[in-house]
């Protein structure tokens, strides 16, 4: 079996990826902000771990010396909620740290041994703002946008190195970084949902994986639209998160995780 390492995997989607892999037999490696919570949570379930800042340098090269990798799962991300002309500077450059360049900096990290081996894979939990933009997730949606778009490249540059890229595309997740917003027209998901989804992209990779499946079908149909068709099935399903968002909901959250 492989050795897999998973950032934010703490709590969330990452404990639930941690928790599906360890189950199916991998050798498990969690990594997260609050080191004492996720050495909690990987003595529970069976895996290593070690404190984690996906925002350093020196944490991330520290973090992947614990063990040799085989797979490296970029989970760890943060979101503020609201009209774009209304987030605080703090909380857009913390995105863009965290969810961007914390996944170009763990990629960078283990590619070079990764070549080495000719063996070797990036799992990137990206989400379905990839391809959209929910309306009050301006700038996580170019988060996401980006990391799609610099894993694409990527992926071309490492053709024939032994070396896979995937990408799982999530809707909304029932987690703490969602509290207080709306998933639109698509239900809900569990963590566990995606965790499956990860484990599965582990197990054989490929390069996008929407989740649930039908978001693939939502964004091939809204790209083949003319603008004032797309605009419409945009208003039926997409989630305008300006209107939806239950701020009391997000306060705790944020205050948190972004702004701090």
């Amino acid at each position: 079996m492989t050795t897999v390492a998973v950032t934010g995997a703490a709590r969330g989607i990452g404990l639930a990826i941690a928790e599906e892999l360890v189950r199916r037999g991998h050798t498990v490696l969690m990594g997260d902000l609050s080191g004492p919570e996720v050495a909690a949570e990987a003595t529970r379930i069976g895996a290593l771990s070690g404190p984690l800042d996906v925002t350093d340098d020196a944490s991330f090269a520290a973090w992947l010396a614990i063990a040799e990798i085989d797979v490296l799962v970029n989970n760890a991300g943060v979101m503020w909620v609201g009209a774009y002309d209304q987030e605080p500077a703090r909380a857009g450059q913390k995105m863009m740290d965290v969810n961007f360049w914390g996944v170009v900096r763990g990629t960078r990290l283990v590619l070079p041994g990764f070549r080495a081996r000719r063996r070797g894979h990036v799992v990137t939990v990206a989400s379905l703002a990839s391809y959209i933009g929910p309306p009050g997730e301006a700038t996580y949606g170019a988060t996401k946008h980006a990391v799609h778009g610099w894993m694409k490249a990527v992926r071309q540059e490492l053709r024939g190195s032994g070396v896979d890229i995937s990408l799982v595309l999530p809707g909304v997740v029932e987690t703490e970084l969602a509290a207080g917003t709306s998933s639109g027209g698509l239900p809900r998901l569990a963590p566990r949902e995606v965790a499956v989804a990860v484990a599965d992209v582990v197990d054989k990779p490929q390069f996008e994986v929407f989740v649930p499946a039908k978001a693939g079908a939502l964004v091939r149909t809204l790209a083949l639209l003319p603008q004032k068709g797309r605009d419409l099935l945009y208003a039926r399903l997409v989630p305008d998160q300006v209107k939806a968002v239950d701020r009391s909901k997000r306060d705790e959250y944020e205050a948190k995780r972004v702004r701090d």
